[in-house]
């Protein structure tokens, strides 16, 4: 009997371990993947596998080619401006609508210590993973389940996008200090500058992207 059947959310388990390989750099846009090999060092059952790239497909990390196989996505120019469209519809009104004292903003806080320390390591993987999680913290002002889930989705294809670039440092490094300034401007209780920092913040953002995926044209 497959192991998918066996033990109960095996392949969500398996598709977590990968979905965070692929987020956090250890395997890269357009890397081919072998099932044969992947399969043994995750120790799972090829069927097991194949339904791991089944979800993580339909999430828009792996793509699957015909007669070639399954490779880790590559983002597309319009894939990162739809991400940065509801980055703003989510995490600018979330912001200006902030509570000073709402646990999220506790969790923004905490992100950007780690930032700081990671930075000082210096280990710019870790940076960027907590530069997420002060995003995500952003939207979980919100309260709302849905829109947290949703963002970690969009979360994982948007670390996909950051492996386009040659330094991480060149993305993350400047905007430990904007996180800094968003996090004083909502403990002061003024989160409707806070949210115009972070409208400009997430323009700075998209440019530098964009001009990655310039670059690789």
């Amino acid at each position: 009997m497959d192991d998918a059947q066996t033990v109960p959310g095996l392949a969500e388990q398996t598709a977590a371990r990968l979905r965070d390989e692929i987020t956090g750099g250890a395997v890269v846009p357009g890397q081919r993947l072998s099932e044969a090999q992947l399969a043994k060092r995750l120790d799972v059952s090829r069927n097991t596998l194949r339904e791991v790239f089944r979800l993580l497909t339909r999430e828009g990390l792996l793509r699957h080619e015909p007669n070639r196989g399954v490779f880790v996505a590559t983002p597309s120019m319009a894939s990162i401006l739809d991400i940065y469209r509801v980055r703003r519809l989510i995490e600018v009104p979330a912001l200006a609508q902030a509570w000073p004292r709402h646990e999220a903003v506790a969790r923004m806080h905490a992100a950007v210590d780690h930032a700081e320390r990671m930075a000082a390591l210096p280990d710019w993987q870790a940076v960027g993973s907590a530069n997420m999680d002060f995003h995500s913290a952003i939207v979980a002002l919100t309260d709302s389940p849905r829109l947290m889930g949703f963002f970690a989705q969009i979360s994982a294809e948007l670390r996909l996008a950051f492996g386009l670039l040659d330094s991480p440092e060149l993305l993350h490094e400047p905007f430990i200090r904007l996180n800094r300034a968003i996090v004083d401007r909502i403990e002061a209780g003024d989160a409707k500058a806070a949210s115009e920092m972070l409208e400009e913040y997430l323009t700075r953002s998209e440019r530098t992207i964009m001009a990655a995926f310039a670059r690789l044209g």
